[in-house]
This record gives C-alpha cells, sequence and structure tokens, in this order.
C-alpha cells in the first residue's frame, strides 16, 4: 500500500511539473493578454454576443500564440540559460528535450490556425504572419539589433485585428487603429522591461534598447511613442466605434502613461523604469475594457 501511494503521488508531481512546462513553454500569462486582446476585437465587431465565436476565437489565437512561444524558446535555448529570469524554463533546464517542444509547437500552430481559418482565410492569414514573424524574424533579430523591438511589435499588435477579421472578414480602418494602439503601446512598454532586465538581458548578448544603452536618448524614445498613442487612442470615438466615456478613461490613462514615460526620461532610474513597466501592464487592459464596454 505504501509503495502505491508513493507511486501516485510521485505521478502525481511528474503530471504537475509537466503542466508548469507547458505553462512555461508557451508563456501562459502573455499568451492569455494576447488572447484577451483578439476578444476585445472579436466583441468590438459583432453586432451580436456570439460566444461560441469567442471561444473558438480565443482557443485558437493562444495555440497560435503558444506556438510562437514555445518556437521562440527553442532557438533561444541556450541563451536563456545565461539569464536568471529563462533559466528554469523546460528547455533551458533540461526538463524537456527539443524533440517534445518542436512537436507540441507544430502541433500547437496547426490546430490554432485551422481554428482561425473556420472565420475566414484572412484570419488565418494573418494568425500566420504572426507566428512565422515572431518566431524566425523577431526572435533571430534580438541578437543582432534593437530594431527588433520594432519587429516584433508587429505580431504583438495583430491579436485585436485578428478579432475584428475574423468578424467582418476585411481589413478596414477600425482593426488598423485597434492595431496602431497596440502596436504604440509596446514601445514604453518593451523598452520599461529591458530597462529594469538590462543587466539579465546582457549576459545573453540582448541590447534592445534604442541605443543599447540606459540613457536619455532611449528614453526619449518611449515618452514620444507614448505621446502619439494619445491621439491614436481617441480614434475609435471618432470612427464612431465607442462612446465619450470610454474616450476620456482612454485619454487619462494614456496620460497617465505618457507621464510614467517622461519621469523615466527624467530621472533615468530602474525604479523609474519599473514604474513604467507595471503602469504599462494595467494601462492596456483599462483601455480595452473601456472600448468594448462603452461599445455593448
Amino acid at each position: 500500500m505504501g509503495n502505491k501511494v508513493i507511486t501516485v503521488a510521485n505521478i502525481a508531481t511528474a503530471v504537475s511539473q509537466k503542466v508548469e512546462d507547458y505553462k512555461l513553454l508557451t508563456k501562459f500569462r502573455l499568451s492569455f493578454l494576447v488572447v484577451f486582446s483578439a476578444g476585445i476585437g472579436f466583441l468590438l465587431a459583432s453586432p451580436t454576443f456570439d460566444l461560441s465565436g469567442l471561444f473558438v476565437l480565443c482557443l485558437g489565437g493562444f495555440l497560435v500564440t503558444g506556438a510562437s512561444n514555445a518556437l521562440n524558446q527553442v532557438l533561444e535555448q541556450d541563451l536563456d540559460k545565461q539569464m536568471a529570469r529563462t533559466s528554469k524554463r523546460p528547455l533551458a533546464s533540461g526538463r524537456m528535450n527539443t524533440n517534445e517542444a518542436v512537436l507540441s509547437a507544430g502541433l500547437m500552430s496547426l490546430l490554432g490556425i485551422t481554428l482561425l481559418a473556420s472565420f475566414n482565410m484572412m484570419t488565418a492569414l494573418i494568425g500566420m504572419i504572426s507566428l512565422i514573424s515572431y518566431a524566425f524574424v523577431y526572435t533571430p533579430m534580438k541578437r543582432i539589433s534593437p530594431i527588433a523591438v520594432i519587429i516584433g511589435a508587429f505580431p504583438g499588435a495583430f491579436p485585436p485585428m485578428i478579432g475584428w477579421v475574423a468578424v467582418t472578414g476585411t481589413l478596414d480602418i477600425e482593426a488598423l487603429v485597434l492595431f496602431g494602439i497596440q502596436f504604440l503601446w509596446q514601445f514604453p512598454h518593451f523598452w520599461a522591461i529591458a530597462w529594469v532586465q538590462y543587466e539579465d538581458y546582457a549576459k545573453a548578448g540582448f541590447f534592445l534598447l534604442p541605443t543599447k544603452r540606459k540613457d536619455k536618448q532611449s528614453a526619449l524614445q518611449g515618452v514620444i511613442y507614448a505621446l502619439i498613442l494619445l491621439p491614436i487612442s481617441f480614434l475609435p470615438y471618432f470612427l464612431g466605434l465607442t462612446g465619450l466615456i470610454s474616450m476620456i478613461i482612454v485619454g487619462i490613462a494614456g496620460l497617465y502613461y505618457a507621464y510614467k514615460s517622461w519621469l523615466l526620461y527624467k530621472e533615468c532610474t530602474r525604479d523609474a523604469a519599473r514604474k513604467l513597466m507595471f503602469t504599462s501592464f494595467i494601462y492596456l487592459p483599462i483601455v480595452l475594457i473601456a472600448l468594448v464596454l462603452d461599445k455593448l
């Protein structure tokens, strides 16, 4: 009996570890944000609340994003070993082999693209472009130039556009505006992370700030993008997509985001970068939720 209990406990532990490894492989929290953004685009475009369609979109989007993240870790596993923030990932730590990760990525991408194609081919095409550009363009470019941040911002901004196109089948102005909001948001967000994690990134040879250094020129770039984001985020109101309440909320959030970006420029400290990073984490959900609630 004792041996059976131990065996069951060992199996439970192994299963729990495998689940945790797949959460790390797919970057579960990041993938959830992607699904959330895609769902917002879907809800903004839908004339009625389509729960089954929303579920299919979110599942397809999660699988494509998970595959992208898995391929990213396959390609960077040797570099992940060198950084504290990534050394415990399943490939870097040796808990998962490359073949398993590649097979998982292949299955997730195949199923994910198939689910997106159930809406229309344009949705599937954007999903495929997102996967390829993230895994095979952005990932290797990170080792070469800070321009990787701009390249990575494209697949990072596709989710709300995918949600919109899944409903409408067209790449119209509203889809591009949703893309633009998420595209511009990423620059202060990612550069704040790069500032906070600068020393850790440097161990793997990643220098992703605009000047490759923690200086005022790099911080200024974040301020510029935050300021450009502000008027772009008002466009859903002027296009009649949402109402005045959301525009006010979006405006306040945008001003605060720009203010935190300016504080990083003024102070050039890790603490200011960390505060900007946390501000970026809450900015996007607030804006997207405000837009969809106002529309509904």
